[in-house]
């Protein structure tokens, strides 16, 4: 899985140290004993606790080279024996699992309303899970909580700060990894400053990336929802504003620029006053008719009176209010002609939806949505389904991809050393 661009990431380039450099030259003997211990490893962590045969036989390595493998993972940390499997015939098998405390992940959804963040070990585990309001009010206030909040979570994991591997940070918008700043994020007031991630990456104690929230929320949703073992589906988040999520062959798909489901600039609902109100260029004109405060906007519009939140409006809607219901119809038909244009160009398996909108009218927003967009589709369309994980979505997907670097740096300083014997 492509993990894209992240400030704070160790990096390096040019050629290949070659003779005479003075850096040494890796050996065909070096790589192939590197390769196999990453076998090993990936196996043992995917199935253990494991015995020495049960990895043979499922890397299609010889015992004696698996024996080697696990002699090196076991002295540099990175597995470690738990028993032995009794039972059957013959000699007991030691059984190997990975050792969990050899890296840390945290992973952050940064939003304007909430700030949720993780810490979990190398084995996937959470071992820490906080939400708190977020200080988006600007970008100074933010960064304080943000590094503050690494340092909280490490602290109550029972880990020094310089203990955690790798961070991940979803945010809305498109990081701009060359200028360091957020693009396309107005409800993070001040991240488009050039240099804001570069001065927050310097107060984290780990390698990070900064990631689109809701590119993660589909990652999540593909490791622990809806998306498993879906090659090719959309995750839709409605909420404080919009955004989607686009995985295709089952890997997230992120554009030429990062902005692959930046959809809340489709122009879509051009005729509604909303889409001519101060702010909805910044915002995009989806997103400025499609929202929490669209749907509220468009009740009031409607005729509805009194202090109105999206609950309110759904409640009235089941309770048979033909201006609540009729609110809502207008919202679906804004989903449903933005889901029609991206259902004919990528064709995907399935189309989760996500976000406050989402959940709080799974039964008459979506219900609307399915029956409309039948009509609209030529092909039946994808299954609409509204997500499991609700607002974990962003963090697990956080972990997700935090873990898929976090095992790789951990493993390569590991095997970086040289071998015993």
């Amino acid at each position: 899985m492509a993990i894209g661009t992240g400030t704070g990431t160790a990096g390096g380039g040019g050629a290949a140290p070659g003779p005479g450099s003075g850096k040494p030259v890796a050996s065909t003997t070096s790589v192939l004993r590197v390769m196999n211990e990453r076998a090993v490893y990936e196996r043992i962590r995917a199935a253990g606790p494991v015995s020495r045969p049960e990895v043979a036989k499922a890397t299609g390595l010889s015992k004696p080279t698996v024996s080697l493998a696990l002699a090196d993972l076991e002295r540099t940390g990175l597995v470690r024996t738990v028993g032995q499997r009794t039972g059957g015939a013959g000699r007991a098998a030691m059984l190997y699992e990975i050792r969990p405390e050899a890296g840390y992940v945290i992973g952050v959804d940064v939003g304007r309303e909430w700030v949720r963040a993780a810490l979990c070990d190398l084995s996937g585990a959470v071992l820490v899970r906080r939400d708190v309001r977020s200080e988006a009010r600007g970008a100074a206030a933010l960064s304080d909580q943000l590094a503050a909040l690494v340092g909280e979570l490490a602290a109550e994991g029972g880990i020094a700060p310089a203990d955690v591997t790798y961070i991940v940070l979803g945010t809305p918008g498109v990081h701009d990894a060359e200028r360091h700043r957020l693009r396309l994020a107005p409800n993070l007031p001040g991240w488009e400053r050039p240099g804001v991630t570069r001065a927050l990456g310097e107060r984290l104690p780990a390698p990070f990336l900064i990631e689109n929230d809701i590119a993660l929320a589909a990652l999540g949703e593909q490791a622990h929802g809806l998306g498993a073992g879906v090659s090719d589906f959309v995750f839709l988040s409605i909420g404080t504003g919009i955004g989607m999520g686009i995985v295709l062959d089952g890997r997230l798909y992120r554009g030429a620029r990062g902005a692959a489901g930046e959809i809340a600039f489709l122009p879509v609902g051009e005729t509604d006053p909303l889409a001519r109100a101060p702010g909805a260029r910044r915002h995009g004109m989806l997103e400025s008719v499609l929202s929490a405060s669209g749907l509220v906007a468009t009740a009031r519009r409607y005729g509805m009176t009194g202090r109105l939140t999206t609950e309110r409006v759904y409640d009235a809607a089941r309770a048979g209010d033909p201006v609540a219901l009729e609110a809502v119809r207008y919202e679906a038909g804004n989903v449903c002609r933005a889901l029609a244009s991206v259902i004919a160009l990528l064709d995907p398996r399935l189309v989760v939806i996500g976000g406050g909108l989402g959940r709080g009218g799974e039964d008459v927003l979506l219900g609307a949505v399915r029956e409309r967009l039948a009509d609209m589709c030529p092909l039946d369309p994808p299954p609409v389904r509204p997500s499991a994980l609700e607002e974990e979505a962003t963090v697990l997907g956080a972990l997700a991809i935090g873990l898929s670097t976090a095992v790789d740096l951990v493993f390569d300083r590991a095997v970086a050393e040289p071998a015993v014997g």
